[in-house]
């Protein structure tokens, strides 16, 4: 198992708590996979970290260095790491990478989370779930 990447917009609140519990529940096991976030429009956001994902970060006992320092623009580059792709929805996120990366279109799998306004006590345990799902299936 290669590299997950999961990619929202802003890659500030979805993907980044995607990505630390994944890594945390990795490096709870005798999986190799690691996982990384990007977003597709980094530039909208202003910050290192969502305060509402590091707040369910922490309740989880999750520390925040499972998820990289600060948010990170997705390139073409990030296609080649990655074996798995993940997009948090498909609504948002299907229409920006078919313009920005069309050619990696087919490789996302697409999630139904949508970003705020739903309540953070809707989407991040949602966003947990499919994360213990695909580890599950690994």
């Amino acid at each position: 198992m290669g590299d997950v990447l999961f990619i929202c917009t802003g890659n500030f609140y979805r993907s980044r708590f995607a990505e630390a519990v994944f890594n945390h529940h990795v490096e709870r096991s005798a999986l190799s996979a690691r996982a990384f976030s990007r977003g597709l429009m980094t530039h909208l956001v202003d910050g290192e970290i969502s305060p509402l994902a590091a707040s369910a970060l922490a309740k989880r006992g999750i520390p925040l260095h499972r998820t990289s320092l600060r948010p990170t623009q997705l390139t073409a580059g990030d296609f080649l790491r990655a074996h798995t792709v993940i997009a948090l929805h498909e609504e948002e996120h299907r229409p920006m990478i078919a313009a920005r990366h069309p050619t990696q279109l087919a490789r996302v799998t697409f999630w139904n989370v949508s970003d705020l306004p739903l309540s953070p006590e809707i989407a991040l345990p949602r966003i947990e779930e499919n994360v213990l799902a695909l580890l599950a299936s690994l």
